[in-house]
């Protein structure tokens, strides 16, 4: 899968803006200001996503291509290569997946401000 797809499919999701935070080759997609995905965009060869902690593990188990993520609690967050073996459907389900894990650790005020997005 290619950068510009990834990119495309993350800023459609609701809430979802594009930064910069770290450098300027580090792209990373937020959705209500709080870090869903993160790309390097010179080296785009891996794609960092939040994952529940139970399924990080057995996604690394059985994909050899999913690793803990460089640079990030490996407990919460997976590298997915994108020059491996994981199926461009897999990579979309992955990126869904940290979207809602983030989503569901809004408080209630962030919650109603997400809602209320058209």
């Amino acid at each position: 899968m290619d950068i510009e797809t990834i990119r495309d499919y993350c800023i459609r999701k609701k809430g979802t803006t594009e930064e910069f935070p770290f450098d300027n080759v580090t792209l990373v997609f937020k959705v209500m200001g709080k870090m869903y995905a993160c790309i390097g965009l010179d080296n785009p060869e891996w794609l960092s996503l939040k994952c529940n902690p139970e399924y990080a593990l057995e996604l690394r188990e059985h994909h050899s291509g999913i690793e803990g993520a460089y640079h990030f609690n490996k407990k919460y967050w997976n590298q997915v290569s994108l020059q491996g073996d994981i199926d461009d459907k897999l990579i979309l389900l992955l990126i869904d997946h940290s979207y809602e894990e983030v989503i569901k650790k809004f408080t209630r005020k962030l919650k109603k401000e997400y809602d209320e997005i058209p």
